[in-house]
């Protein structure tokens, strides 16, 4: 998306992906000064989670002194979702970084009012808001904040216009948006172990809130950290009742509430191990060290390929080693053609029997593919058809189009081989007698 030209994006927001446009803008100009590949890619993320890593440090220091700031600092990047979301070319730590900075923004507006101060705030907010909608959800735990200080009315006034601020630019976005709702038909109902993930760290970020703190301005800082931390994760998984919309990535931002917790946590452990003795010292240094052991396997875990539910370069090599020059291509389900953008060479030998018109020409993500006729007489002139598929049980795309696609395959080829790649199986056919 961001290879393509403004106009071409625009258009495609047009159809789809609009919650994204931001994002691909900005990208667009990343490749635009320096077209580094994937280390253009995801350098933004590496560098966001950095900036929120610094945010996380002055937010510390604000709410909790210097000791609090540099440990809730330092325990933001280890946190395993921040470390995913590090690596990847997404939207997500940007996000992040932003909420880290208006949260920063927020303090010292309630700790010195000030008009310029109110409108960085707001304006810093609306942008988190742009690039990933669900940061709305970030401004709602700052509300809960703000309201339970039970501060002057001149400032509640001053959040509530900044906030509106906010909802105003956002609402334009967020009403388009509802017209390309069909996107998250994929998330499902948050599974257990989500849920049970989630409500183990809101009891621990419970338990560390009741740890004795100073307040250091008009707010403390489990008042600021609890609500960033479970109320967005909360709203979010109760749209089940509605439509589930929970996706972890979507409430990154939430951690930065659990550092906060952990900072002050960890700071109260390091003045108790001050006035304690040897043996007491020793203790704290070795569950320190078992914390940060138990760290190493996941986020070696997070850096290998198998960690991520699709490996893009590794279907196309495995598309590439099946296939011969001249053979048909098929996928099924045709959403799965975005899997030829990473490596498109690798299917320059074949023939895309369903394609119409590109995802380019057609600005799409998946392209334009041909009446169901249309693909059955292409399918039937091949002697030979790589279909890329998922895995075997997935449900069955009822459109016509994909099911002549299996129908044609299932009464006229057989299947040769196939090969199962993270979440793609990779099948040859041919006609029968000619594997």
């Amino acid at each position: 998306m961001s290879h393509r030209s403004v106009p071409q994006i625009w258009h495609t927001l047009g159809h789809i992906d609009v919650v994204h446009g931001l994002y691909y803008l900005i990208m667009r100009g990343v490749f635009g000064l320096w077209d580094g590949g994937l280390v253009a890619l995801r350098l933004p993320s590496v560098l966001a989670v950095a900036a929120a890593a610094v945010g996380v440090v002055r937010l510390g220091q604000r709410l909790g002194g210097t000791w609090t700031g540099l440990l809730a600092g330092l325990v933001f990047p280890l946190l395993p979702p921040v470390q995913r979301y590090a690596q990847e070319g997404r939207s997500y730590a940007l996000v992040c970084a932003l909420i880290a900075w208006a949260s920063c923004l927020l303090v010292s507006s309630l700790a010195r009012p000030g008009r310029l101060g109110w409108v960085a705030y707001g304006a810093v907010m609306l942008t988190a808001c742009l690039l990933h909608e669900f940061a709305v959800l970030m401004l709602l735990a700052h509300g809960v904040t703000v309201f339970r200080a039970r501060l002057a009315r001149p400032v509640t006034r001053a959040w509530s216009i900044a906030a509106g601020g906010v909802l105003a630019g956002l609402l334009p976005l967020a009403a388009f948006s509802t017209t390309q709702s069909a996107q998250v038909d994929w998330i499902g109902a948050p599974d257990p172990r989500s849920v049970l993930g989630f409500v183990v760290t809101a009891l621990l970020g419970i338990a560390f809130a009741r740890v004795p703190s100073r307040a250091r301005g008009p707010i403390t800082l489990p008042s600021f950290a609890l609500p960033l931390l479970i109320l967005p994760t909360t709203l979010l998984m109760l749209t089940i009742l509605l439509h589930p919309l929970y996706v972890d990535r979507y409430v990154l931002a939430s951690t930065i509430g659990f550092a906060l917790l952990t900072g002050s946590m960890l700071d109260r452990l390091r003045r108790l191990a001050g006035d304690a003795g040897t043996l007491q010292r020793v203790t704290c240094g070795v569950a320190l060290a078992a914390v940060l052991a138990a760290l190493v396997p996941v986020s070696t875990a997070l850096r290998k390929p198998g960690s991520r539910k699709n490996d893009a370069v590794a279907i196309a090599r495995a598309v590439e080693r099946a296939g011969e020059p001249g053979d048909g291509l098929l996928f099924m389900p045709s959403r799965r053609r975005v899997w030829t953008l990473a490596l498109p060479d690798a299917f320059r030998g074949l023939s895309d029997l369903a394609l119409e018109r590109t995802p380019v020409a057609s600005d799409t993500l998946f392209g334009v593919e041909l009446s169901p006729d249309r693909i059955r007489e292409r399918v039937l002139t091949s002697a030979r058809v790589v279909a890329v598929r998922d895995l075997a049980g997935q449900p069955l795309d009822a459109d016509a189009r994909e099911a002549v696609k299996r129908s044609t395959l299932d009464a006229h080829f057989e299947e040769c081989t196939s090969r199962d790649v993270t979440q793609a199986r990779i099948t040859v056919y041919a006609r029968p007698g000619h594997c």
